[in-house]
């Protein structure tokens, strides 16, 4: 069979956009609407990616010259959508590693316009130790303040050469985050003072908020794909057609579009000063059910968000959770926010989408605190009782987290998944942190104090909480005595 290079050709363009992160979600949502952008407007701009990490999928996506194919599919007005293209707006990926002369060498490209990353949501962060003159910084807000310092170098202070950033992490305020840090950075390097005032005139930091469920590289398809596409595509990258890029900016909202005309391609990109509405309803909901019920129904023995969605416990688990805990925890229209939810649903059970669960436990430390806390916290100071099914999700959490033998960001699970170990993958400090903690007890009242009261998690010790300690304590119990299907079903129930 030929290669994806064999049948298409790169596209040579200026390169415009340098991405930071080289995942599948990158390249199904942000590098998908460029190359509709492309097509369909005069943007005429290619994306540099930089793995930002030391391991990653650079040479897989240079082996294929930045070539691959979307596989987008699902249910729309009705009708089943199967829309496959080759994406042509990635022009190369860099190590910033192993090629970082090639790397800080982008900061003296004119055409440079935009930087979007999707570094996780651990990735937009204070890392101390970080030195101008590493080659390069561990964390990527001072990977940003060292490349902007080059720029700044190069093109002598023109304000021209300000670039706008607009990162995808989960976080609240992610680009006012990420200018934060940048800026802690460059005073902590002692940076000239000028400088410092030339990223906050000439650079442009977005809030932004992504919404689109990209599984990734179809596995268990992607022989069958390949075969009626007619070549080999080692970079196969499948997701819904549902996408949502809202993008906030107290700036010139104009002239940004003008940089970056991805709404005039007909992409469902929103431009706005105020997204507070957007980001709420879809990290407490999408985001927050799915971190609620994926390490529970993993453990439960399911492979996929549909799995879950089809199993008649399952599904009342996630209801109960999503109608009864976490839309009462917020404040706006009830309709509304239960009519998002339904739609949710309706995207989890895309007959075409195999999201596997074990993909979306990924930092899942990381990811509860922004996700499913506000609603913990919410529900229990509106009510004043505990959420039965956020409370049992942490405690499944807990348990997700049973392991020993970390190797960098994995961690071999004691336990196994349907008769097969896996691994859990976080970042070390959290690792260490359930390591530890497994090796000095199994008792759950324990577990759950440790757990709730550990601060770097959550920001506050949440065994402040009425009850809350408790009712995770006896989900654990509950796990362990049951077994995970039955203790989910006894939640459900309840």
């Amino acid at each position: 069979m030929k290669t994806i290079n064999e049948v298409r050709k790169t596209v040579s363009r200026p390169e415009k956009v340098l991405q930071f992160g080289e995942g599948n979600f990158l390249r199904a949502f942000v590098d998908w609407q460029i190359d509709n952008a492309n097509e369909k407007t005069d943007f005429n701009g290619n994306v540099v990616v930089v793995q930002p990490l030391e391991k990653g999928m650079a040479d897989m996506i240079n082996a294929q010259s930045g070539l691959y194919t979307t596989v987008l599919r699902g249910i729309q007005k009705g009708k089943e959508v199967n829309d496959r293209r080759v994406i042509t707006s990635i022009s190369r990926c860099i190590s910033a590693y192993t090629q970082y002369d090639e790397y800080i060498a982008c900061a003296k490209n004119k055409d440079l316009r935009v930087v979007v990353s999707n570094t996780t949501e651990a990735g937009i962060s204070y890392s101390a130790g970080c030195k101008l003159d590493d080659k390069p910084p561990a964390s990527y807000p001072a990977k940003v303040c060292q490349f902007l310092y080059h720029r700044y170098e190069a093109f002598k202070g023109d304000k021209k050469a300000g670039l706008i950033f607009i990162p995808c992490e989960l976080i609240d305020k992610n680009g006012d985050n990420l200018h934060r840090i940048v800026l802690q950075y460059a005073e902590e390097w002692k940076l000239d003072r000028k400088f410092i005032d030339w990223i906050d005139s000439a650079c442009t930091f977005c809030n932004s908020l992504v919404d689109r469920i990209v599984p990734g590289y179809p596995r268990e398809e992607a022989e069958k794909i390949c075969e009626e596409l007619g070549y080999k595509d080692n970079l196969l990258d499948s997701a819904e057609i549902f996408h949502l890029w809202v993008i906030e900016t107290q700036g010139d909202i104009e002239k940004l579009k003008k940089v970056f005309p991805l709404d005039k391609a007909g992409l469902n990109v929103v431009w706005t000063n105020d997204m507070s509405f957007y980001r709420t309803r879809k990290v407490r909901i999408l985001n927050g059910a799915h971190t609620m019920f994926v390490p529970a129904g993993f453990q439960a023995g399911f492979d996929t968000v549909r799995e879950c969605i089809e199993d008649p416990v399952m599904i009342k688990f996630i209801r109960k959770g999503l109608f009864d805990e976490i839309i009462p925890s917020m404040d706006g229209d009830k309709k509304m926010l239960e009519e998002y939810a339904g739609d949710v649903l309706e995207r989890f059970d895309n007959p075409f989408i195999r999201h596997m669960l074990i993909s979306i436990t990924l930092n899942t430390t990381a990811k509860f605190p922004v996700r499913d806390l506000p609603s913990v916290t919410g529900y229990i100071k509106k009510t004043g009782k505990v959420p039965p099914v956020l409370a049992f999700s942490l405690a499944a959490l807990t348990s997700f987290y049973e392991g020993n033998g970390i190797d960098g960001r994995n961690m071999k699970s004691v336990n196994k998944h349907n008769g097969e170990t896996y691994m859990i993958s976080d970042d070390e400090k959290s690792l260490h942190f359930f390591e530890d903690l497994y090796a000095k007890t199994h008792d759950p009242q324990a577990l759950a104090k440790a757990v709730l009261s550990h601060k770097d998690f959550w920001g506050e010790d949440l065994t402040k909480y009425a009850g809350l300690e408790k009712a995770v304590a006896d989900g654990i119990a509950s796990i362990r005595k049951n077994g995970m299907k039955k203790a989910i079903e006894l939640v459900a129930n309840a």
